[in-house]
């Protein structure tokens, strides 16, 4: 089934001058511009295009590849702002309108904010800053030590809002953290707790199990970068293996153990070498 605002697997129907037309099955035909066709495209030939409304209100389809799709969230900067709302820069021709009536905070041109993209009841691609409205709508079904994928979304006193596989909110808290981080961020996070509201508590680090055998790469890396030697072993004070490697110093001590029965370390009392 097709989706507007979504990349979809077409065929071309019919060549003319100023492109192709695309088995819309359903929808009918739907323009592919010439400037957005493959150099050599035949009929038959079944493409990704990404399907949208032109500044007609056309539907229209182009291989060009939006910074955002219905349904996900991104980050985006305002390039106008005029009587019917802010237009964000996502990558096509046509701007994308965010209504006044979906902004959290009036929006101005330069900055940039995080929005979900969506169909509004006049069929319009549009974005919304309300982000509260798109999420936690499904109950959270994740375990403790799971990867996700995460956004950042924004700052707070307890540390960081992140978005969470484009379904939940969780937080990561400022005092796990060595880095400050910033909106749009898109990165790896592991579920530390499920809390009995709802809430979800996140970590950078891997943990467990998990974490360990992320640190022995990481180990082998300073290592190397280091000339083959580093002043840890496993009476190092837990500072100093935080500060190295953001580890817990069990984390550590199981990590450099497994080096070493693998022999590809050495632990004396003055630190640890590569073999």
């Amino acid at each position: 089934m097709l989706a507007l605002g979504k990349i979809n697997q077409l065929a071309i129907k019919k060549k003319v001058d100023f492109g192709y037309f695309l088995d819309g099955l359903e929808w009918g035909e739907i323009l592919l511009p010439k400037r957005y066709a493959p150099a050599e495209a035949e009929l038959g030939q079944r493409l990704d295009v990404f399907l949208y409304l032109d500044s007609e209100d056309q539907l229209i389809a182009t291989t060009e590849l939006p910074k955002v799709q219905v349904g996900e969230f991104a980050l985006l900067q305002a390039v106008d702002v005029n009587r019917v709302g802010a237009f964000l820069h996502w990558g096509l021709s046509k701007d994308l309108l965010v209504p006044y009536s979906e902004q959290q905070i009036p929006m101005q041109a330069g900055k940039r904010y995080l929005v979900h993209c969506l169909v509004d009841k006049s069929n319009r691609i549009i974005a919304s800053s309300k982000l509260d409205k798109f999420l936690d709508k499904t109950p959270a079904s994740y375990q403790e030590k799971q990867a996700v994928d995460i956004i950042i979304a924004n700052h707070t006193d307890l540390g960081y809002k992140a978005i969470i596989n484009q379904q939940h909110w969780g937080l990561l808290f400022k005092d796990q953290l060595k880095e400050r981080l910033y909106p749009g961020q898109r990165m790896t996070a592991y579920i530390r707790q499920v809390r009995n509201d709802g809430k979800i508590d996140l970590s950078l680090n891997p943990i467990g199990a998990a974490k360990v055998k992320a640190l022995e790469p990481a180990i082998l890396e300073a290592l190397q970068q280091a000339g083959g030697f580093l002043p840890l072993h496993d009476k190092s004070s837990p500072d100093a293996i935080y500060q190295q490697f953001s580890a817990s110093k069990k984390a550590f001590k199981q990590a450099i153990g497994s080096l070493f029965k693998a022999k590809k370390i050495r632990i004396e009392v003055d630190g640890i070498y590569l073999a």
